[in-house]
């Protein structure tokens, strides 16, 4: 009679061995994933999220869903994803700015690096320096001397405070001996719109964003940030090219988990996010819209994010820049 009793207390025992941390993360993904993106539709970092989110989505034969929480200059974003559940389920599309940027212009922010776990570098960009036809420069040696002959009367847009592009605008500034007035928006399709009609003279931002509108003449390509050209705008010399030899800037996005996520899950979604970088329609997606797939390992990811922290950490004590 007290067999019975022992026999379910057994098979409880099995159940709840199943349910192990182990079990689960050999389940995973088990239901859809969250792919967290610190800023609005539009621009590298969601249209980063995206190519990654639907090639991932097949791999996994799990739905993977973008989900924008911009402002805060990416700081809701990342609170947010910092205070997840560490189960794989919500996962942050870091922005390079924000991730090692932010820790330097904001002594009090919602997250710190150590809340959460890499996963995959899986895109970069370079940067096109672009301006409104209106401004009186057909390269970027006499957009410069227009500048000098024209302190502070041209404004320029960024994705934010901290951003690349306000960072990187703040860079060719100091090195160029040129100002400009900083216009902060939420994000590129806000920024780009003031851009295009001229309400804000200058952008300086990644190929997504700008990248049509310089190939149907709406904007002077000035330069493109990287050692070499873009293959979308073989025309645009590269800033060494141009003349102004020692300015490069390149954006990066990269996947992040939650810290504490069990290492089964971070190898099963790092194995895949390699399989979906490697797939033609991810490579034709990010050709298309002018990014570089890069898929590097939670490693390579955690190293590089400590030496560019450093790095910016410099560069925008140099520059003064505050995230107000």
């Amino acid at each position: 009679m007290h067999r019975r009793p022992l026999l379910a207390r057994a098979i409880a025992a099995a159940a709840c061995a199943l349910l192990s941390p182990l079990a689960l993360a050999q389940a995973y993904p088990a239901k859809p994933i969250a792919l967290i993106v610190p800023n609005p539709p539009g621009g590298l970092v969601d249209t980063s999220a995206r190519i990654v989110a639907d090639s991932l989505g097949k791999v996994l034969n799990q739905s993977v869903v973008v989900d924008n929480r911009g402002g805060g200059s990416g700081n809701v974003a990342y609170g947010f994803v910092a205070r997840a559940p560490a189960d794989g389920y919500t996962l942050l599309t870091s922005y390079s700015a924000y991730h090692v940027g932010n820790p330097s212009l904001s002594p009090r922010l919602p997250w710190a690096q150590k809340d959460f776990t890499p996963i995959a570098l899986v895109t970069v960009a370079t940067n096109v320096i672009a301006a409104h036809p209106s401004v009186p420069a057909n390269n970027l040696q006499e957009f410069i001397a227009h500048l000098k002959k024209n302190p502070g009367r041209l404004s320029y847009a960024s994705q934010g405070n901290g951003s690349v592009s306000h960072i990187g605008t703040e860079m060719f500034k100091a090195q160029t001996g040129t100002s400009m007035v900083h216009i902060p928006y939420k994000g590129s399709g806000d920024a780009i719109r003031d851009v295009l009609s001229g309400q804000v003279q200058v952008f300086m931002t990644t190929p997504p964003s700008v990248m049509g509108h310089v190939q149907q003449g709406k904007l002077k390509g000035f330069a493109v940030t990287g050692k070499t050209r873009h293959p979308g705008l073989p025309s645009v010399p590269t800033t060494a090219e141009a003349g102004l030899k020692g300015f490069e800037l390149e954006s990066w996005v990269a996947i992040f988990a939650p810290a504490g996520t069990p290492p089964d899950v971070v190898d099963k979604l790092t194995t895949g996010i390699r399989q979906a970088l490697d797939s033609p329609e991810a490579k034709t997606r990010a050709t298309t819209a002018g990014i570089e797939l890069r898929y590097q390992p939670p490693a390579a990811l955690d190293a590089m994010v400590k030496s560019e922290t450093e790095f910016w950490a410099k560069t925008i004590k140099a520059a003064n820049i505050t995230a107000d």
